[in-house]
């Protein structure tokens, strides 16, 4: 049988920021990439949200970003090296310490907006966010972008390596993600989405916005939680993909 597993990036919310329904997307994904606190999310809101995972049984990773609070952590920056390991370091730590309290468990790492984006393509940030990893805890996994610089460096590096696809978002021909600045780079269509959803974990493909069919060996699939209809086109996807057989479960294990 086909195994999938369905992640959402969560923990975001603060008071005056409420981006997505956390308890809602928690009931259809089976990991949660938790907001660190750099580019969203208030220590009492992340907390509850490892509380609500773990109770779940949903499996959390750690999701750091650029220190840009203002622009979402979605905006490149160059940051000295130095400064980015002990920024992502210390932002391990704090959702590791987090979800401890509550009685979970940190099991992966998946970095966040233009960190991540700079990270497919950017070798040298890339060998520090697995320095990162590594110093914080080695049997960390890092899932990112399929076929991106950063795995292949954190699987050099000596760390276990997941690849991911997005269920929401848009593809280029060259297998990277369309930029949000372009129309179209955002899909919030859930017949649409489930059934590129489906397409891809029965075949490998999708298909890129010129039209073109990729190839995408993905072990998780993303919606983001702040997208616009995330939870009716995780729900549709999850049905679609348990209709014909699919079964659902982490990439990472189940949560001990």
């Amino acid at each position: 049988m086909t195994t999938i597993d369905l992640n959402s990036d969560l923990g975001e919310n603060v008071p005056d920021r409420i981006v997505s329904d956390d308890d809602a997307m928690l009931g259809i994904v089976t990991s949660a990439n938790v907001s660190c606190g750099f580019h969203a999310g208030s220590p009492e809101g992340i907390k509850h949200t490892v509380a609500e995972a773990t109770d779940r049984g949903v499996v959390i990773g750690a999701h750091p970003g650029y220190d840009d609070y203002e622009g979402f952590g979605r905006r490149p920056m160059d940051v000295p090296a130095a400064t980015l390991q002990a920024q992502v370091e210390y932002q391990i730590g704090a959702l590791i310490g987090l979800t401890t309290a509550v009685g979970g468990r940190v099991r992966y790492v998946k970095p966040h907006g233009g960190l991540y984006n700079t990270i497919v393509h950017d070798e040298a940030q890339a060998k520090v966010v697995a320095a990162a990893v590594r110093a914080v805890d080695p049997s960390l996994v890092l899932l990112g972008l399929a076929g991106s610089v950063a795995n292949r460096i954190a699987a050099e590096a000596g760390l276990t390596v997941a690849a991911e696809a997005f269920a929401d978002r848009a593809y280029n021909p060259d297998g990277s993600l369309v930029s949000r600045t372009e129309s179209g780079a955002v899909l919030d269509d859930p017949a649409l989405v489930a059934a590129r959803v489906l397409r891809l974990v029965e075949t490998g493909e999708i298909e890129a916005i010129d039209g073109s069919t990729i190839t995408v060996d993905a072990q998780s699939i993303c919606f983001h939680g702040d997208s616009r209809g995330s939870i009716e086109m995780a729900q549709a996807s999850r049905d679609i993909l348990t209709d014909a057989g699919v079964s659902i479960a982490p990439f990472v294990g189940a949560q001990p």
